[in-house]
C-alpha cells in the first residue's frame, strides 16, 4: 500500500474554517502534520457580525489532537494581516485554501448594489487579496497550492443566486489565469466547485439531502490537490457525496458563415445554426490559445475562398472526423529509405546530451574511438521519416489537421546494434485505430531493415485532437503496454541539465517542427518558449539507464517503452529514476525543477549481461528447485518469444512457497514486444497468478502431478483469469528439457 500523503513541514491557511467545509478541511490539514492557520470572521451567513469563538474552537480541535494551529479573525478583503499571520507564527506560507463565503440571495430584480457588492467583496475580491498576499512568497520558495472554492450556482446559474453566480464564475476564471503564471513556480492553482452541508447551503437543500452531505466527503480532494506530488493544475472538479468529477469546456465544431469579400449577414447566421449548434465530434479548447487557433484557421481558409463550406476549426468537417479505421487499418505506407554516416550518430548523441566532459561517453562522439557506436535510441529516427514526411496523411481514412497531431507513446525495440553508418529501409503501416472520444489514437508500426535484415521495430502511438467520436474500439491488443513503476523509493537517480540550445540541437537529427525553434510558433501552441522533443528526452533518459546498469554496452540494450505527459523547456534539468527488476528498469523522468513529470509508464528491457545467468538475483537460502526451470522458461523466451506472445498475450505471475512463506516471484511476461522473464512480481495487474510450493511446482514442471489435480488438491491456487492458465503447456512442454 502507498505511503499516507504528509504535509510535515508545511504551513496551510484555511479562510472561513470556523466551521462547515473549512473546518474539515483545517482538522484534515492538522492530522496530517501540517501547521494551519484557521481564519474566521466569526459573522453570520449574511455577512453581519463578528466573533473569535468559531475559529478558537477548530484551533482547539486540532490541538488536542496533537496537531499546530493558530487563529486568526481578519476578513478575507485584509489579505495581509491573514498572510502576516502565518509568517508570524509558522515563518512561511505553502498552502492556501479559499473557502471563506457568504450569501445574500435575491431574486435579481430584488437584488441591490449591497447584496450584490458584498458577495463580491468577500467571494472574489476576498479570494483576490488573500492570494496576492501569498504569492510571492510561494514565488521566492518556488512552491505553492491554491484552492479556489467555485459553486454548480457559478458554473450552471441558480435562481436567486445572480450575485453568487457571478462571484462564483469569476474565480474560476482567476484560478485559471494564476495555474498559468504560477505554472512556472511551482505554484498549482484549482478551483473545487462541492456540494455540502453548510450553512450557506441549507438555504438552497432540503434537510433529508443536507445530511448525506457531509463536508468529510469533501476533503480528501482538497488535500490530494495540495499535496507537494499532485501535478494538477489549472482543473475544476465538482465533488459531493464522495463522488468527484472533473469538468472541463467543450465547443462544437461551428461553421463559417462568411464568404471571401461578402457581407456576412444574419440569414447566413439562421441558415447555419444548426451546424453551428451541433455538438457531434465537439472539441475541448484547454487554453486561449487553443481558442485563438481556431480564429486564424478561420481566416485563412476564408482566404483561401472556403468560406461557407468549411470548418473553423478542423479541416475534417466534411468527412465527420475524418478517421476511418475499416479503410485504414492495414493499410502499408510508401517505403522509405535513411542514409546516414558516422556524423549523423555523433549529432543524435549530442542532441540527447551526450558531452565530451565525460571519458565514457567518447565512444559514442568520436568515430576514431576503437569502441565506436551509435546510441541505441538512434533507432527512431530512420523510423520517423515515415510520419515525418506525410506519409500519413496518404492512407485512405485518414484525413485530419497535421498541426493536431500529438505524440502519445513511443516503442523502439533492438534485434541488432545499430550499424554507425549505412542505408536502412523502413516499412510502416497502420496496426491498429483508436476512438478516445476527445480525440483519435493511431498505432504506426515501423520495421526497419539493413539490406534484408531486421534491425529494429519501432511503434509509434500518436494522438489526433478532435479526431474522436467515430465510434471505434477504446484499446487494442496490438499496442505494447506501459507499465507502473514500482511503488518503493527508486534504485538510482539520474539528475542531468539539458542545454538552452538543446532543442536547437536535437533538431538537426531530421524533425524540423518550429515549435522547438521559433517562439512565435510556440506562443500559438500554448507555450511560453520553445521546448524540447519528447523523443530528446527519450534519449536523455534511455542513456541514464544504459550508463546505469550496462556500463554503456549498446549490445546490452534490447527494448523501451514510454508515455509522454509533459514538455520540457531547454535549460531545464532532466531527473532520471530507475528501478531494477530482473533484466527490466523501470523508469520515470521528471523535471527537477518543478516536480513535473515528463516520461511514465516507461520501462528499458536489456539483455543479459555475458556469462549472466536467467536468474540474475541470487536464490533464496537453500536454493530452490524451481529457478532451474525458470531459467529454462527464460531460454525458451528467447528463442520464441514473438511466437509464443501471438499465441498465449497474456501475463503470469508466479508465487513460489517453501516452508508456507513465499520464497521467490517471478513474472512471465507473453503479452509485451517479444516477451520476458522477470525475477519478482509483477508491477501491474497480471492475468493470472499462480501460487505454488517450489517441490509441487517442480512435480507440474516435470509432468508428474496434473495441474488440474493439483488446482482441485489445493496444490495450486490460481487468482484472475483462469482460463488463461491453460496456455501454461506452450511454456512448459517438452518436459525433458526441464
Amino acid at each position: 500500500m502507498a505511503a499516507p500523503l504528509s504535509f510535515a513541514g508545511k504551513v496551510v491557511l484555511v479562510t472561513g474554517a470556523g466551521g462547515g467545509l473549512g473546518r474539515e478541511y483545517a482538522l484534515a490539514f492538522g492530522e496530517r502534520g501540517a501547521s494551519v492557520v484557521v481564519n474566521d470572521l466569526g459573522g453570520d451567513i449574511k455577512g453581519g457580525g463578528k466573533s473569535s469563538a468559531a475559529a478558537d474552537k477548530v484551533v482547539e480541535e486540532i490541538k488536542a489532537k496533537g496537531g499546530k494551529a493558530v487563529a486568526n479573525y481578519d476578513s478575507v478583503e485584509d489579505g495581509e494581516k491573514l498572510i502576516q499571520t502565518a509568517l508570524d507564527t509558522f515563518g512561511r506560507i505553502d498552502i492556501l485554501v479559499n473557502n471563506a463565503g457568504i450569501l445574500r440571495d435575491r431574486s435579481f430584480a430584488r437584488t441591490g448594489d449591497l447584496d450584490w457588492d458584498l458577495i463580491h467583496r468577500v467571494h472574489l475580491r476576498g479570494s483576490f487579496q488573500v492570494t496576492r498576499a501569498a504569492w510571492n512568497h510561494m514565488k521566492n520558495q518556488k512552491f505553492g497550492r491554491i484552492i479556489m472554492t467555485s459553486s454548480a450556482a457559478g458554473i450552471y446559474g441558480n435562481f436567486g443566486q445572480a450575485n453568487y453566480s457571478a462571484a462564483k464564475l469569476g474565480l474560476l476564471g482567476l484560478a485559471n489565469t494564476l495555474a498559468i503564471e504560477g505554472k512556472k513556480y511551482n505554484i498549482h492553482c484549482n478551483t473545487i466547485a462541492p456540494t455540502a452541508g453548510s450553512r450557506l447551503t441549507q438555504t438552497v437543500m432540503p434537510s433529508d439531502l443536507l445530511d448525506s452531505l457531509k463536508a468529510e466527503y469533501v476533503a480528501p480532494l482538497v488535500l490530494w490537490l495540495c499535496h507537494e506530488e499532485c501535478q494538477e493544475n489549472g482543473s475544476l472538479f465538482e465533488v459531493g457525496a464522495g463522488w468527484i468529477g472533473k469538468l472541463r469546456w467543450e465547443r462544437t465544431l461551428g461553421k463559417i458563415v462568411r464568404h471571401k469579400n461578402q457581407n456576412m449577414t444574419p440569414e447566413d447566421v439562421r441558415d447555419t445554426w444548426d451546424q453551428i449548434c451541433d455538438f457531434t465530434n465537439a472539441t475541448k479548447p484547454a487554453s486561449i490559445q487553443e481558442s485563438l487557433q481556431s480564429m486564424v484557421e478561420v481566416l485563412s481558409k476564408v482566404e483561401d475562398g472556403e468560406g461557407i463550406r468549411a470548418n473553423p476549426t478542423s479541416a475534417m468537417a466534411s468527412t465527420g472526423s475524418g478517421i476511418n479505421p475499416t479503410e485504414a487499418v492495414g493499410k502499408v505506407l510508401p517505403q522509405m529509405t535513411f542514409s546516414y554516416t558516422h556524423m549523423h550518430c555523433i549529432l543524435y548523441a549530442l542532441g540527447v546530451g551526450m558531452s565530451s566532459k565525460d571519458p565514457d561517453q567518447l565512444k559514442f562522439l568520436y568515430e576514431g574511438h576503437e569502441d565506436f557506436s551509435c546510441l541505441p535510441t538512434f533507432g527512431v529516427i530512420p523510423a520517423q521519416v515515415s510520419m515525418l514526411e506525410g506519409g500519413l496523411s496518404s492512407v485512405p481514412g485518414l484525413s485530419f489537421d497535421p498541426t493536431r497531431l500529438l505524440h502519445g507513446e513511443q516503442y523502439l525495440e533492438l534485434y541488432k546494434p545499430l550499424p554507425t553508418s549505412g542505408t536502412l529501409t523502413s516499412k510502416a503501416s497502420i496496426a491498429d485505430i483508436l476512438d478516445k472520444g476527445s480525440g483519435a489514437v493511431i498505432l504506426l508500426d515501423v520495421h526497419t531493415y539493413s539490406n534484408q535484415e531486421l534491425v529494429c521495430y519501432n511503434q509509434f502511438s500518436v494522438f489526433i485532437v478532435g479526431a474522436g467520436g467515430f465510434g471505434g474500439k477504446r484499446s487494442s491488443d496490438k499496442a505494447v503496454s506501459t507499465v507502473p513503476a514500482p511503488n518503493r523509493a527508486p534504485d538510482a537517480v539520474v539528475v542531468d541539465e539539458t542545454s538552452r540550445d538543446q532543442a536547437a540541437l536535437y533538431r538537426l537529427s531530421g524533425d524540423w517542427n518550429p515549435l522547438h525553434i521559433d517562439p512565435n510558433f510556440a506562443a500559438m501552441g500554448g507555450f511560453e518558449s520553445p521546448i524540447l522533443h519528447g523523443l530528446c528526452s527519450f534519449g536523455f533518459a534511455a542513456r541514464h539507464v544504459l550508463k546505469q546498469y550496462a556500463g554503456n554496452d549498446v549490445s546490452r540494450f534490447k527494448s523501451i517503452k514510454v508515455r509522454f505527459v509533459k514538455p520540457v523547456l531547454p535549460g531545464q534539468c532532466l531527473q532520471t529514476e530507475m528501478w531494477k527488476e530482473g533484466d527490466r528498469i523501470h523508469l520515470l523522468c521528471k523535471v527537477k525543477e518543478t516536480g513535473a513529470v515528463v516520461l511514465s509508464g516507461a520501462y528499458i528491457d536489456l539483455h543479459e549481461a555475458p556469462g549472466a545467468s536467467v536468474n540474475a538475483v541470487p536464490a533464496e537460502a537453500g536454493g530452490l528447485q524451481s529457478d532451474l526451470v525458470f531459467a529454462e522458461i527464460g531460454r525458451r523466451i528467447k528463442d520464441l518469444g514473438a511466437e509464443l506472445v501471438k499465441k498465449v498475450n497474456g501475463i503470469f505471475g508466479w508465487e513460489i512457497t517453501k516452508g508456507g512463506k513465499i520464497a521467490a516471484q517471478w513474472t512471465i511476461d507473453l503479452k509485451t514486444g517479444n516477451g520476458a522473464l522477470h525475477k519478482g512480481p509483477y508491477t501491474g495487474k497480471a492475468d493470472v497468478t499462480l501460487t505454488v510450493a517450489d517441490e509441487d511446482f517442480m512435480e507440474v514442471a516435470m509432468g508428474k502431478l496434473n495441474p488440474q489435480k493439483a488446482f482441485f488438491a489445493g496444490k495450486l491456487k490460481v487468482r484472475g483469469n483462469i482460463m488463461m492458465s491453460q496456455k501454461l503447456e506452450m511454456i512448459l512442454k517438452n518436459y525433458a528439457k526441464l
